[in-house]
């Protein structure tokens, strides 16, 4: 069963710099590495909820809890100490949950 992993990060006084998302982006290079099982990553900017949004969609929660285990949390873990200057901070929502239903084109 597909699985879907979300962060939610609110928007602060009009700040829309994506300088720690790219950080991280970069350092995990899906792009040219893509992770095992992954179906799709999105990120980006809800106006109207004022929030920057990430967004994947796993062929399930193990390949989901591989890639953060093995992939996301030791590039979180290395890059945390040139976040503290910045105003990096925990997503506001985070969620998790098995698909009923996944439709690609």
């Amino acid at each position: 069963m597909a699985f879907v992993f979300f962060q939610e990060f609110n928007v602060s006084d009009d700040d829309r710099s994506t300088t720690n998302y790219d950080t991280v982006a970069e350092r995990l290079d899906v792009a040219s590495n893509p992770p095992a099982g992954m179906i799709v990553h999105t990120a980006g900017w809800d106006d109207e909820n004022g929030t920057f949004r990430i967004f994947d969609v796993w062929e399930s929660r193990e390949d989901f809890e591989r890639f953060s285990k093995d992939r996301l949390e030791p590039a979180l873990n290395e890059l945390m100490p040139q976040f503290e200057n910045s105003n990096a901070s925990p997503p506001d929502r985070e969620g998790k949950y098995e698909t009923h239903d996944v439709a690609t084109a």
